[in-house]
């Protein structure tokens, strides 16, 4: 039996050609309209109607300069780069939304805890509760020289930078100030009690933050915790802090393998095993018939960057293939980038190792998860199995071409996952933890973030 309903966020990022390297190259893109506000107005009012939960935007902070030694070939293909900030288009679109949810990607490694708590606390207002927060460490070394680092900080490290980070999240967001600080009692002339306005006393091995929060509580006060790491330290920190995990994964068996490990430790973390949210990255290629959706796959494929596709390994994995032919075999190493997408990339195929070509293929449409070429009811079929075998909750649903990818699975797929049951008609709730989960607008009492944050507010 399917799960009660399939999640939906669309995938997006603040650049042209988010995932599938090349693709900004066809007529029908227009992923070249992402500095213009109307881009991203309409997308929203697109992702509305479709009653996705969230628009996700993606994030980095350094161009992928792995691949031949060089940033060249990134820039030149558009592989990411450029890219603008992704939390600033989030008002845009919530102006004319009242619904949809808004997940922004920011680096633990790159900002200071405490003006970025602020940054989402204004979020969180000014969406009326909408806003969640996709916590990443950062893979790209040339982020890290760019804001003063002499190299990228170790992959275990900056898991522990990362728990200590949130610590000092939690503490602002929960701890700083009561639900009734603020009076707006104009006769009286107080606008919050100081009473009830509370210092955190953060010192710790990276932050030393003494104050109190800057903003007052938001309607979810701290945002909906995203998190994409699968590697073993990642989904520690996974499983003791998100709400809803991404995965990326090129099979069904690779997904089921990741939802396993990562089920096994959030039990291991004392929390319920699907109390956190799965959702694995998908793109749909629909046709009204599977011989249209063939043709227009065969159409894009014509679109793919080879030089663009391996930029993005590079930056993804750290590996430089730019001295092996395409029909070599790419086994797993063992780096300080994004250890699971090496991993997966080497199981394209359950049956025999990935080549150079399999991977820029898999890459060129579909980025680092998996893409379905079919008729509107044979995509339904496909998502169903990935929930029914995968034991995955939904899907992050990238583009091939934008806004069309999203066009077609809105007019062709949504009405037939609503049909049977798997994608909602209606809204729920109001916050983004809301419609998620149904059971209010702040963290679970249960939630580590909740339950040990919340001695000073009395």
């Amino acid at each position: 039996m399917a799960k009660e309903r399939i999640y939906l966020n669309a995938f997006d990022m603040n650049c042209a050609g988010h995932q599938s390297p090349g693709l900004w190259t066809h007529p029908e893109d227009e992923s070249h309209r992402y500095k213009d506000s109307e881009y991203w107005i309409e997308l929203a009012k697109l992702l509305e109607k479709g009653r996705f939960d969230a628009v996700f935007i993606a994030d980095v902070l350094g161009t992928y300069d792995v691949y031949n030694g060089s940033r060249e070939a990134a820039v030149r293909q558009g592989a990411q780069s450029p890219v603008n900030d992704p939390l600033a288009v989030v008002p845009l679109m919530s102006a004319v939304t009242k619904h949809l949810g808004f997940g922004v990607t920011a680096s633990v490694a790159h900002e200071h805890p405490y003006p970025f708590a602020r940054r989402m606390s204004t979020l969180d207002h000014l969406t009326n509760g909408r806003i969640g927060w996709n916590i990443v460490t950062s893979y790209l070394k040339s982020a890290s020289v760019n804001i003063g680092l002499d190299d990228q900080i170790g992959h275990d490290e900056r898991y522990d930078l990362a728990a200590e980070y949130l610590d000092v999240c939690y503490k602002l967001w929960e701890q700083s100030w009561e639900d009734d600080a603020v009076k707006l009692d104009k006769g009286n002339e107080i606008y919050t009690d100081p009473e009830k306005v509370h210092d955190i006393n953060h010192e710790g091995k990276y932050f030393k933050v003494p104050g109190a929060h800057l903003s007052e509580p938001s309607i979810q006060r701290t945002p909906v915790l995203y998190q994409a790491g699968a590697s073993t330290k990642g989904r520690a920190f996974a499983a003791k802090n998100a709400e809803c995990v991404f995965i990326g994964a090129p099979t069904v068996a690779a997904a089921k393998e990741t939802v396993d490990k990562l089920r096994e430790d959030i039990e291991k973390a004392g929390r319920l095993r699907d109390e956190v949210k799965i959702l694995t990255m998908f793109v749909p290629i629909v046709g009204r018939t599977e011989e249209e959706a063939k043709a227009k796959y065969n159409n894009y494929k014509k679109h793919i960057s080879t030089e663009g596709a391996l930029a993005l390994f590079g930056g993804w994995t750290g590996v430089d293939l730019s001295g092996y032919t395409k029909d070599q075999e790419i086994s797993y190493i063992e780096n300080n980038s994004i250890r699971s997408a090496l991993e997966n990339f080497t199981k394209i195929f359950p049956d025999k190792p990935s080549t150079v070509e399999d991977i820029i293929n898999a890459i060129g449409i579909g980025g680092m998860g998996a893409s379905a070429v079919g008729s509107p009811e044979q995509i339904a079929d496909t998502m169903e199995e990935w929930v029914n075998e995968a034991g995955i909750d939904g899907f992050n649903i990238a583009y091939a071409i934008t806004p069309g990818t999203f066009k077609d699975f809105i007019e062709y797929v949504v009405p037939i996952l609503q049909e049977r049951g798997l994608v909602r008609k209606e809204y729920d709730g109001n916050s983004l933890r809301d419609n998620l989960f149904g059971n209010g607008d702040q963290l679970a009492a249960s939630h580590p973030g909740k339950r040990d944050n919340a001695l000073l507010v009395k």
